[in-house]
């Protein structure tokens, strides 16, 4: 029997989402998966919450011992990880679909947020990186494929899918909230505020808030009761459409050939006080950034090296089968 492959030079749940980490070497019986485990968990926090999985409750739900789950999956952290890549998957469509880039940017974002619909737990996950699992780099990579043809640079096309991001997030987390608050109300409308709407227009009087009275008495404010618009469409899509405009803005000075933008200087960092307490914090600052920087740059080595020897394993096993094949 020849011995199990090492796991690569990645994080465990990293590996495990690449498909590249070596198999427990033990474990229960046949039933049990990593797969099976991940789907488990996915299944509980779609109907709980993320607060509610942990693993002992997953192996209660797949009917084996806590510490049968680890052997597959080593720490909840894992656990969450692999939740995040099994839930995040869109479907890319294929490249010949023929469209402009705020089309195929639009259809991008949707997609994204259909996934945070789908599975709202999502956006209780703490961003702790750059994408490095495959199906974050997929969605980085249909991104960059409908800005391909845009007069950007690397790091504005980054820049760029960061600001979508973040928005698509921010939505998504707003409007599982306001639906969280919508089912445990007594009423929905305390939500929208349709129920003190009119107490409201009494209060906000002109004398005190001469901005907002005029708007508030127009029904401009608060939600206007029995609106259809149940989760916010309309708000999200004229956000993301004056993004794009913003991008569009920006591409015209590019090909209209305006100077790029020079960005004003950082503000000078205030003199720090005296107290030698406070210099050493700040030394140790500065000491953790130059370290977290250069952990950064092991990490990418050892990402690349990693996919390296993924490469010629692949290459080498297909060499075997053709050299099988051949003795055949």
């Amino acid at each position: 029997m020849s011995e199990p492959t090492p796991d690569p030079e990645l994080p465990r749940a990293v590996a495990l989402a690449w498909g590249v980490a070596a198999n427990p070497q033990r474990g229960p019986k046949r039933e049990l998966s990593i797969e099976r485990i991940v789907e488990t968990a996915i299944e509980i926090a779609d109907a709980e919450g993320l607060a509610a999985v942990s693993m002992s409750r997953v192996a209660s739900a797949l009917g084996f011992t806590t510490m049968s789950l680890y052997r597959y999956v080593t720490s909840k952290d894992d656990l969450i990880l692999l939740m995040q890549e099994g839930a995040s998957v869109v479907p890319v469509p294929d490249e010949a679909l023929d469209r402009g880039w705020r089309d195929g940017v639009t259809a991008w974002v949707l997609a994204i947020r259909a996934a945070h619909r789908e599975h709202p737990w999502l956006v209780d996950i703490p961003i702790s990186g750059a994408p490095i699992t495959p199906t974050s780099l997929t969605i980085v990579d249909w991104f960059l494929r409908e800005v391909r043809a845009l007069p950007l640079s690397d790091g504005e096309k980054m820049s760029t899918l960061l600001l979508l991001t973040s928005y698509a997030r921010a939505t998504s987390a707003q409007e599982r909230d306001l639906a969280v608050a919508a089912a445990a109300a007594n009423d929905p409308a305390d939500v929208t505020g349709a129920n003190f709407f009119a107490a409201l227009v009494e209060l906000v009087t002109p004398e005190r808030f001469p901005y907002l009275s005029p708007l508030l008495a127009a029904g401009g404010y608060v939600a206007v009761p029995g609106a259809d618009d149940e989760y916010g469409d309309e708000d999200f899509d004229f956000g993301l459409q004056r993004i794009l405009d913003g991008v569009e803005h920006h591409l015209g000075r590019l090909e209209g050939g305006a100077e790029p933008t020079v960005r004003a200087p950082l503000p000078p960092e205030l003199e720090l006080p005296r107290d030698p307490r406070v210099r050493e914090a700040a030394k140790a600052r500065r000491e953790a950034e130059k370290k977290l920087r250069e952990a950064q740059k092991r990490e990418r080595e050892a990402i690349k090296q990693a996919l390296e020897r993924e490469k010629r394993e692949r290459e080498k096993e297909q060499h075997a089968r053709e050299k099988a094949a051949r003795a055949t």
